[in-house]
């Protein structure tokens, strides 16, 4: 799917929906409801396609759509009632909307400047950050994101046919794994020993590196906030392997570093954990995930590898999995580091059983296989 999507509460019924359609003459009240309607369509109908349908932007509908599940139809309509008039009007609120969403992430001294700029007004700075959360824009630290992300990287990984390929029947001799630069001299086989007719299970792979002094939690304090704990520091990463349907078996290792014996033996690790299923393993460019050695072991391990593309950890479904991991050992005090990796690895066995980290990847990359997922 494209577009941004929202769930909408039903507050009225359709027929109830329609009755005021035909009651109003105001063109702004009409828009509003014909964009409820349309929304009414579908559970999480696309955004993008309800507000054009009447001629807004998919920023104006995110909003109208935060309203009307905050307020229904009282918070939904303009209020044309008595007292001061607000400093923006309905058209030059939809108008800053899309500015905010045009030139993204900003300061708060930045958002002054433009209403300065753009409509002569300013607001009182305590005033300010309630106008912001009633426009619906969010306040967070913005996610890093590599230069060499390409634009369109989830249209590259569909259209790469990656994932298809990997679901694809055998017809050929021709390993998945292998690549036209590899040499042809030596044969890729799968071991004796591998068995992959006990399904499919995909998973995603990633290392990552928490330390159990990482502060990701805001604490609440008296005095000034510090906090002192014993100093641990675990120089090896973490190598996670998040499994995504019902049959596989998630597997989190501490390997001393991260060159290709190490990866392989990552893979025969997650191999071990799941030993019946054909394996689909989504991960990142890293040298060593890439080269001919790990590749050709992963095919003699009945590992298919599906690569996203380059600077693209964003398509990675364990990474939110590293975030809340992290976000959830941060405030614990451990004795040492045998301590830290138990921790880590009874939290990483809890988060990976949650599918909604990997939902809409799921929606968006797996909707054609589900059945050979089953």
């Amino acid at each position: 799917m494209t577009g941004r999507e929202k769930g909408i509460v039903r507050h009225l019924g359709e027929d109830d929906l329609d009755r005021l359609l035909t009651q109003t003459d105001d063109e702004k009240v009409s828009k509003r409801l014909t964009f409820i309607k349309r929304l009414y369509k579908g559970a999480t109908l696309e955004l993008e396609d309800a507000a054009d349908d009447v001629g807004m932007s998919q920023s104006t509908g995110s909003l109208w759509a935060k309203r009307w599940n905050e307020g229904g139809l009282g918070k939904l309509t303009p209020n044309f009632g008595d007292g001061r008039p607000p400093k923006l009007g309905e058209d030059e609120r939809e108008r800053l909307l899309d500015l905010l969403e045009d030139g993204e992430p900003w300061k708060k001294q930045e958002i002054q400047h433009l209403l300065n700029e753009e409509f002569d007004i300013e607001f009182h700075p305590n005033y300010l950050p309630r106008l912001l959360d009633d426009l619906g824009l969010s306040y967070a630290i913005p996610r890093t994101e590599r230069p060499d992300r390409p634009e369109n990287a989830d249209k590259i990984l569909d259209d790469d046919e990656r994932v298809s390929d990997a679901f694809a029947e055998d017809e050929t001799d021709e390993p998945h794994n292998n690549q036209p630069a590899d040499d042809g001299d030596e044969e890729w086989t799968v071991d004796d020993d591998i068995r992959t007719d006990g399904g499919t299970t995909i998973g995603f792979f990633d290392v990552s590196h928490p330390q159990p002094w990482d502060n990701s939690q805001r604490l609440y304090t008296v005095s000034e906030p510090t906090i002192t704990r014993p100093l641990v520091k675990i120089d090896t990463p973490a190598a996670g392997f998040s499994a995504l349907n019902g049959n596989g078996e998630s597997v989190l290792q501490f390997p001393p570093n991260q060159e290709k014996e190490r990866i392989c033996a990552c893979f025969e690790e997650i191999r071990e954990q799941n030993p019946l299923a054909r394996i689909l393993l989504v991960l990142d460019n890293f040298s060593s995930h890439i080269c001919a050695h790990t590749r050709k072991r992963a095919h003699e391990l009945g590992v298919e590898l599906i690569f996203l593309p380059v600077g693209s950890p964003h398509l990675n479904p364990i990474e939110p999995v590293w975030k809340s991991l992290k976000w959830e050992s941060s405030p614990l005090i451990v004795e040492g580091a045998d301590e830290y990796r138990t921790l880590l690895d009874r939290t990483f066995t809890k988060l990976t059983d949650r599918l909604s980290f990997a939902g809409s990847w799921i929606e968006n990359h797996l909707s054609k296989f589900i059945k050979k997922l089953r």
